[in-house]
């Protein structure tokens, strides 16, 4: 056996209002054993434990036997609704990540909130994606229609069905956790790091394109994207992403792909590559073969989608104060720019007091470097103590949580 590391952060609703001292058990799903009882921090964070997982050698050839562990917790706080997630996947070498976002108990109405997790798309059986144009005919510009710009949205709305299915509920889900969730469900954290990052791309030009040219809006639908993969991509309410998975969104989350002569993203369809075939499309155990023979992920990309691709940056991100300046924040670094990120600091330490409250003077000093270590820490981002495009958009979600709250 090997292991793997599971973390679980435990919200009130939202990011913005961590809840200290939340109870968590974790069980063997499989066993029903009883591993572990943590209690979360200041921060809503428990402590990293480590847990038994297959061989790290499952995750990498199809057809493998179950690749990871499957555990299940269950969360509890006084006044709160208890919740259980049942079939956290924990994968060999990786961290898995769960957030719990609980709700305030109506005494009148508690209710235990029980979410089961299907199988990860490479091992379960799941319908194959019907194919569609990879460039779409945009609808005329009214309503909601984004037609001058590529945005990255706030909020992707998922319709957790058939698109017909009107009887399925709609999920509000906020951009880079919509891109970390699917990227979680449709690919193993275990992959060479161009791997993923490939598969990433993929992910968000499919998403931009679904938000761009406003693909069921325009039919009339309530939601941006579906759930099913016959549709869409895998996204699965309530399930673990995977640290080494999420830390690539963050960097990346904005980049699309496409061609020249078009105004969209291009629609990037994908399949398995192993029990789904698809010429023209990229395949996910053929990305990951390409990648162990030394391709970087633009290379990848263009071996299934042509060489005349190319990755751009979104034109606007919705809901952020103020966009990332173009260069890192780091010791000794003066401005209003450091600034914005003092205040802002200072604002999510109100939620957070593990962040120390610092002087908004505009200088990048020990004070400000210890408080983005702290930041990064609880939010599990790589601790270097600079503000980065990742941090510094992690900082502008959290910001916007925490004032919304207040």
């Amino acid at each position: 056996m090997s292991t793997g590391r599971l973390q679980v952060n435990i919200f009130s609703e939202t990011v913005g209002f961590p809840l200290e001292g939340s109870s968590v058990t974790i069980t063997n799903s499989k066993t029903k054993n009883i591993i572990e009882n943590l209690t979360t921090n200041s921060s809503g964070n428990s402590d990293i434990i480590n847990l038994e997982t297959p061989p790290e050698e499952y995750s990498m050839q199809p057809n493998s036997p179950q690749p990871y562990t499957e555990y299940t917790i269950n969360v509890s706080k006084e006044g709160f609704d208890p919740v259980t997630i049942e079939n956290i996947q924990v994968l060999p070498n990786t961290t898995a990540v769960q957030n719990v976002f609980m709700k305030k108990t109506n005494e009148n109405n508690i209710q235990d909130f029980v979410y089961p997790i299907p199988p990860h798309t490479l091992y379960g059986d799941f319908p194959p994606k019907i194919a569609e144009s990879p460039v779409k005919t945009l609808p005329v510009a009214e309503g909601f229609v984004i037609l001058d710009k590529i945005v990255v949205p706030e909020y992707i709305v998922v319709h957790d069905g058939n698109p017909d299915d009107d009887s399925a509920p709609n999920y509000w889900i906020p951009y880079k956790d919509y891109i970390k969730n699917v990227a979680s469900s449709e690919i193993y954290a275990t992959w060479p790091e161009e791997c993923i990052k490939a598969n990433i791309l993929t992910i968000t030009s499919f998403t931009l394109n679904r938000v761009y040219t406003e693909w069921y809006r325009s039919r009339g639908k309530n939601f941006t994207v579906t759930s099913t993969t016959a549709y869409d991509q895998k996204f699965v309410y309530q399930r673990n992403i995977f640290e080494e998975i999420s830390n690539i969104v963050d960097e990346m989350f904005s980049l699309y792909i496409t061609k020249p002569q078009i105004e969209q993203p291009l629609f990037t369809q994908y399949c398995d590559g192993k029990n789904v075939t698809c010429p023209g499309w990229l395949s996910q155990w053929g990305s990951k073969e390409l990648a162990e023979n030394g391709l970087n992920y633009i290379d990848i990309l263009r071996t299934y989608y042509g060489t005349e691709i190319y990755t751009e940056y979104a034109d606007q991100i919705a809901g952020v104060p103020i966009s990332f300046p173009g260069n890192a924040l780091e010791s000794g670094s003066v401005g209003e720019n450091v600034r914005t990120i003092q205040r802002q600091l200072n604002s999510i330490s109100n939620n957070y007091p593990a962040i120390n409250k610092i002087a908004v003077d505009g200088v990048y000093g020990q004070s400000t470097v210890d408080a983005v270590k702290k930041f990064q820490e609880i939010f599990n981002l790589p601790q270097t103590g600079s503000v980065d495009y990742a941090t510094w958009y992690e900082i502008s979600k959290v910001y916007a949580a925490v004032m919304r709250l207040a």
